[in-house]
């Protein structure tokens, strides 16, 4: 299992861990094609940011096999 898959493995099994963007509020995921996503940078980030982050990143990996 590579280390992306990992991390998402552990983020779909805890949604609820800690992460911060360090100098900034929030942070933006974007991916050409799809609605970025903005979340807030505040500990603990809410599970449903981590919920919408892991549907933009499985949209962009069925993008990318088309």
């Amino acid at each position: 299992m590579s280390k992306r898959q990992k991390l998402i493995a552990r983020m779909q099994n805890n949604p609820r861990d800690d992460w911060r963007q360090p100098g900034t509020s929030h942070v933006t995921f974007s991916y050409p094609g799809l609605a970025p996503l903005t979340v807030p940078a505040h500990k603990p980030i809410k599970a449903i940011y981590i919920k919408r982050f892991i549907e933009l990143i499985t949209r962009a990996g069925d993008k990318n096999d088309e």
